[in-house]
């Protein structure tokens, strides 16, 4: 008897995971939406009773009491009180209430709310709203802690880029959004908050500061650019992720020379989304005149020797302890988009002095 070939076995394997990939994902949905419902009828419960605050309070505990006796785990106090915040948080989309945080908030909800019926419930059994909550439900425990503006940014990235519920809570414990957006005016700031990070322009894939708590260089007293570099290399995946969405790794100490002298570049990417090559240089002390003329040059060789005509021209991001913005004002021409200098952090920044910074950039 023939053994199957590689292809048969290949087009099974693929059907297979394909197949168990959509019923996680529909299982998910509806835990979402079913969670999402249970807190639009404890909203619903809440307004129609006297006393509503404590009469609130005692209603979920009952009803936690009952929901665990039959059901067992999952039905806690906390977690009907997150179920109820998350109908709060969301109900904007499936109907025209605004979203807001108070205490009282289900006290003042309009009667609009009471046009979300139960026939919703069978909509969900029949799977068509399952697009309306693409995330699982602890990843949408996370994002109702945020504020509205953070909230909108993280769910579209999380969605875009598939961050599992562990890199949603780092990107947002880093700051993420405070960092893409502090070179931004504030029409680009409203697009983050819709669309996520879009790369049109060299500037798109910069971060101010990199955070890169995550190498575990914080507890050494003292470091090399040799030992940043190897902890980046042995965290490549991590690494990749701080640099944002289509970035590819391909070399490090990429050695150019000219007439019998060797320069090595310390990390050499390429970016997707703009379809070109991105430079790194690491310096583990504050940036000098050399270091940006010394990545002038690394561009300058990779523009004319190594990319293809149909790339866009070179980016270089130099990563220094300590930036130096009157020497990269002075030393590279107006106007000019292609090499860059940014700070990074090898601890996870104050999100309120980031948020604060934020509110006093210019437009």
């Amino acid at each position: 008897m023939n053994k199957p070939d590689k292809i048969l076995i290949n087009e099974i394997r693929e059907l297979i995971l394909k197949s168990r990939s959509v019923a996680y994902h529909q299982v998910n949905a509806l835990a979402v939406m079913t969670n999402f419902e249970i807190g639009r009828i404890i909203v619903e419960h809440e307004q129609a009773g006297n006393e509503r605050a404590p009469y609130g309070k005692e209603t979920i505990r009952i009803l936690s009491q009952e929901l665990s006796k039959e059901f067992g785990r999952g039905f806690s106090v906390d977690n009907l009180e997150l179920m109820r915040h998350f109908f709060i948080t969301y109900c904007n989309r499936v109907c025209s209430i605004p979203d807001q945080k108070s205490e009282t908030l289900s006290r003042k909800l309009p009667e609009s709310v009471k046009t979300i019926k139960s026939e919703t419930v069978s909509r969900i059994l029949q799977g068509t709203n399952n697009l309306l909550f693409k995330l699982s439900w602890s990843h949408y425990v996370e994002l109702i802690k945020m504020n509205q503006t953070e909230r909108n940014f993280y769910e579209v990235e999380a969605i875009n880029n598939n961050w599992s519920i562990r890199e949603l809570r780092r990107q947002y414990n880093s700051s993420l959004f405070e960092r893409v957006a502090f070179s931004k005016n504030k029409d680009e700031v409203l697009r983050l908050t819709t669309e996520g990070q879009i790369y049109e322009k060299p500037s798109d894939l910069l971060k101010q500061p990199y955070i890169l708590e995550f190498l575990g260089l914080k507890e050494e007293p003292a470091y090399s650019e040799s030992q940043l570099e190897q902890a980046i290399i042995d965290k490549i995946e991590l690494f990749l992720l701080e640099l944002g969405k289509g970035f590819l790794f391909e070399a490090r100490q990429k050695r150019i020379s000219f007439e019998k002298d060797d320069f090595y570049i310390d990390l050499v990417f390429y970016n997707r989304m703009l379809k070109c090559y991105v430079l790194i240089d690491l310096k583990i002390g504050k940036l000098t005149h050399g270091d940006i003329g010394q990545m002038q040059m690394y561009v300058n060789y990779f523009d004319r020797i190594i990319k293809l005509h149909d790339e866009n021209r070179t980016v270089g991001i130099i990563l220094c302890k300590q930036n130096n913005k009157t020497v990269v004002e002075f030393t590279l021409p107006d106007g000019q988009d292609q090499i860059f200098s940014r700070e990074y952090k090898l601890y996870l920044p104050n999100k309120e002095e980031l948020k604060k910074q934020l509110e006093l950039n210019p437009d």
